[in-house]
């Protein structure tokens, strides 16, 4: 039993390090203009806001189980021609199909005033 207890404190005591190690090199990196992007990992549409919801799953028989419905989320790379380069979006299907009625820059600049799109990944 000690040997349990004793291997996951010194467990957690490795992963707080580990961590506290790589937030240190990226805030290096941040600080020395080094990292040219930020990886996005959550499951929302930079352009619409859309993000995945939670509803039931209905049986013949009416029994209700949770269940969350997740939005059509794809990577798209565009060129930004107003900035001259490549950038990395994580878009819904109807993302883009905003994206491609109202254009890039102006969809990134209603995006930007939202709140949806704090950052962008650039190539």
């Amino acid at each position: 039993m000690y040997k349990c207890v004793f291997f996951s404190y010194f467990a957690d005591r490795l992963w707080s390090a580990l961590f506290e190690e790589r937030r240190t090199q990226v805030a290096e990196s941040v600080r020395n203009n080094k990292l040219k992007y930020i990886e996005i990992m959550s499951k929302i549409c930079q352009i619409t806001g859309k993000k995945a919801m939670v509803g039931n799953n209905v049986s013949h028989s009416n029994r209700k189980t949770k269940r969350r419905f997740d939005v059509n989320l794809f990577t798209k790379k565009f060129f930004w021609p107003e900035e001259g380069c490549w950038i990395v979006l994580k878009l819904s299907a109807s993302g883009l199909r905003l994206i491609n009625k109202i254009g890039l820059d102006a969809a990134i600049r209603q995006a930007a005033e939202k709140g949806y799109l704090s950052e962008i990944k650039v190539k």
